[in-house]
């Protein structure tokens, strides 16, 4: 047997540093179902709320998620949506904040897909033409690197 290479980044040495990441996406849908979410109509009940939720649980579990992931003592998540009727979709963007050793670069891209996955779910019985696309990290700041925006 072959000694694996996959092991935990050790960041014992890095210095504790306020940080922040910030993470978009979309969920592209039918402008019938866009309406119907707008209007709380879906038979599933408020789905904004439940993905918020959703997004703000998944962001404190990422490490349990995601292997090799540290986990992180989290100060704050924010998801905000946005409703696009120009491209018929819900546009979701999360923030998450907290002092560490590494970032939460992973926490805000995990707060976006569960967030997205959640109203993708709740949207499906109306919807068969779903998509959640664009899933990103836009920024982040803290550590070494200081502040990076990537648009």
């Amino acid at each position: 047997m072959t000694e694996s290479n996959i092991r935990m980044v050790d960041v014992g040495g890095k210095a504790v540093t306020s940080r922040e990441a910030t993470a978009r996406g979309s969920v592209i849908m039918q402008a019938k179902t866009l309406t119907l979410l707008e209007k709380g109509r879906l038979p599933k009940g408020d789905v904004l709320s439940t993905a918020r939720i959703a997004g703000i649980m998944a962001a404190k579990e990422t490490h349990r998620l995601i292997p090799l992931c540290h986990p992180l003592l989290i100060d704050n998540v924010t998801i905000d949506f946005a409703v696009n009727k120009k491209t018929s979709a819900v546009d979701i963007v999360a923030t998450v904040k907290g002092t560490g050793k590494t970032g939460f670069e992973m926490e805000a891209l995990t707060a976006v897909t569960v967030s997205g996955l959640t109203i993708y779910d709740m949207c499906k019985t109306v919807d068969q033409t779903l998509r959640l696309e664009g899933v990103r990290l836009i920024k982040k700041s803290g550590g070494k690197s200081g502040s990076v925006t990537f648009e």
